[in-house]
């Protein structure tokens, strides 16, 4: 009895290993600093389906540079000055895939970057990529409000 406990319980192991090894998201907000570049790895697998988003939340003109590299260093995605962006490609090859995010053109206002690497079968949220506008804070009403 205590065999047949044992052996359903290695099975739901195994099968919980599978599920989390066919998909995965990384999901983080950061604070990127003026004059700054940060970089994220992801090992991903050969055929593996997978999708970048952004987007700046806070700063400067809520822009970043960004771009998103294979593990022979091949630039696969590369925007400049953007204030989000989604991208979804599928891996040629097994590696270390990077994503990096610059605010190297500005010299006094730092950012907050949201990002979310999805990888394997997990789908984008829906009404994620809908979204024909970036979100941003209302304009500079100064100038309306001059006496």
């Amino acid at each position: 009895m205590a065999w047949a406990s044992r052996s359903w319980l290695c099975l739901q192991l195994i099968i919980l290993l599978l599920i989390l090894d066919v998909c995965c998201s990384v999901e983080l907000t950061f604070e990127l600093p003026d004059n700054a570049k940060e970089c994220f790895h992801e090992d991903i697998s050969e055929g593996v389906d997978a999708t970048l988003e952004f987007q700046v939340v806070t700063g400067g003109h809520y822009d970043v540079d960004v771009e998103l590299e294979g593990p022979g260093r091949e630039v696969l995605y590369k925007e400049v000055k953007q204030q989000y962006g989604q991208f979804q490609f599928k891996a040629r090859t097994s590696g270390t895939y990077q994503v990096c995010f610059s605010n190297e053109f500005s010299t006094f206002s730092h950012k907050l970057v949201y990002m979310d690497l999805q990888v394997g079968d997990e789908k984008p949220l829906p009404g994620v990529s809908d979204h024909l506008t970036a979100m941003t804070q209302v304009p500079d009403l100064r100038k309306d409000l001059c006496i």
